[in-house]
């Protein structure tokens, strides 16, 4: 079998890191960029720690600030549009995953314009050209867009979500701040450290997890575990961790797919408009519960590295259940809800369907019937 991995060209990592990002402009000789953050960022002055940045080395910049949460595909139209107005050569993309979403699939249709129809662009699409260059800043500690080959899209007309997977849409460079992640409110910190989490479970345990992915989930998984509490206290040093360990997971998951937490957790945001984060944490020991039959020894793994103490010496059902309380304590800590209570009976044969037909499905590594995916979901009615 042949594994194979894609990460960004560059990346740049720590306090201060943004400073980098007029050198990387000039070297790459970019005559006009594109800088695509969502409006809260831009109101708050978020977006300008970046443009700011640029004014300074006289880079020429557009800001476009039409993103929504869960891009649609609309969306991403109109962001084509603007950029072809704009008459930009690249894009900086600063925000979280809706932002980063959009300018990847904004940058893939600019240098494939055959693919102009986004639903094109679900699954594997066989783009031929690398998307427009891109610098990526994130100012969420979760989705590790800047370092992943995936986005995806609302398709708000079929009420659906869909998964686009391109070794072609990864952002050239990478610049992880943890600076730029101060101002993240508590909620969105906890449910975006709880997604990293979900990430690197996920991808330690999906069918195409391996030896240097695993490196990847475990390091990740152990950041978080210590980290992700102190940065929803807006603790510097916990701040600096999860910026860490959410882009070390997505080095991993991005190369290996995720499984039935995430296909299921599109399909809740989809239809109730649940924030992503906030449903894969409430899936996650679900989830593990149902896979933990073929999950065996890797579930102490996951244990061990959210540092259960004793897991090495337990039974192994003991340990895989002392892993999936190490869970939910993680999420209940840092004010994770347990039920979403829009979730009506009449809604499970067409939310569980949805989340078997989801990209993400095909990672998990047991399969699963409609009956028990609407099991899962009963789970977390009120």
């Amino acid at each position: 079998m042949v594994n194979r991995i894609i990460l960004n060209t560059v990346s740049y990592h720590g306090h201060g890191a943004i400073q980098e990002i007029p050198g990387i402009v000039e070297r790459e000789g970019f005559r006009k960029v594109f800088v695509c953050s969502d409006p809260d960022l831009v109101k708050f002055g978020v977006t300008a720690k970046v443009t700011d940045l640029l004014d300074k080395a006289g880079i020429v910049y557009t800001v476009y600030s039409d993103i929504k949460p869960n891009p649609t595909i609309e969306n991403v139209k109109h962001g084509v549009e603007a950029f072809k107005m704009a008459g930009a050569d690249s894009i900086i993309t600063i925000g979280g995953g809706s932002s980063m979403d959009t300018a990847k699939a904004i940058g893939i249709i600019i240098a494939n314009p055959e693919f102009e129809d986004v639903r094109s662009l679900e699954g594997v699409a066989p783009t031929k050209n690398h998307a427009v260059k891109t610098i990526a800043v994130p100012t969420t500690a979760g989705t590790a867009a800047e370092v992943t080959i995936n986005y995806v899209i609302t398709d708000t007309e079929k009420v659906r979500k869909f998964v686009c997977v391109d070794e072609h849409d990864i952002p050239a460079y990478a610049v992880i701040d943890p600076d730029m992640m101060a101002s993240m409110p508590k909620g969105l910190t906890a449910s975006t450290g709880m997604d990293a989490l979900t990430h690197a479970i996920e991808g330690y345990t999906t069918r195409g997890a391996w030896e240097l992915t695993d490196m990847f989930h475990l390091e990740a998984i152990r950041l978080i575990a210590e980290n992700l509490r102190g940065a929803v206290n807006n603790d510097p040093k916990g701040r600096e961790g999860m910026a860490l360990g959410q882009y070390i997971a997505g080095m991993g998951f991005s190369n290996v797919g995720l499984g039935i937490d995430h296909a299921m957790a599109h399909t809740l945001s989809a239809h109730y408009d649940t924030p992503h984060g906030v449903a894969c944490a409430m899936l996650l020991p679900i989830s593990l519960e149902f896979n933990k039959e073929v999950d065996g020894e890797r579930l102490r793994d996951i244990g061990r590295a959210m540092g259960v103490k004793g897991i090495d010496e337990m039974p192994l059902e003991e340990a895989q259940n002392a892993a999936i309380e190490a869970v939910k304590r993680l999420s209940e800590d840092v004010g994770i809800p347990k039920t979403l209570d829009k979730i009506k009976e009449e809604d499970l044969d067409q939310i569980a369907q949805d989340a078997l037909n989801d990209a993400c499905y095909p990672g998990n590594p047991r399969e699963a019937t409609l009956e028990q995916v609407k099991d899962m979901f009963r789970k977390l009615m009120a």
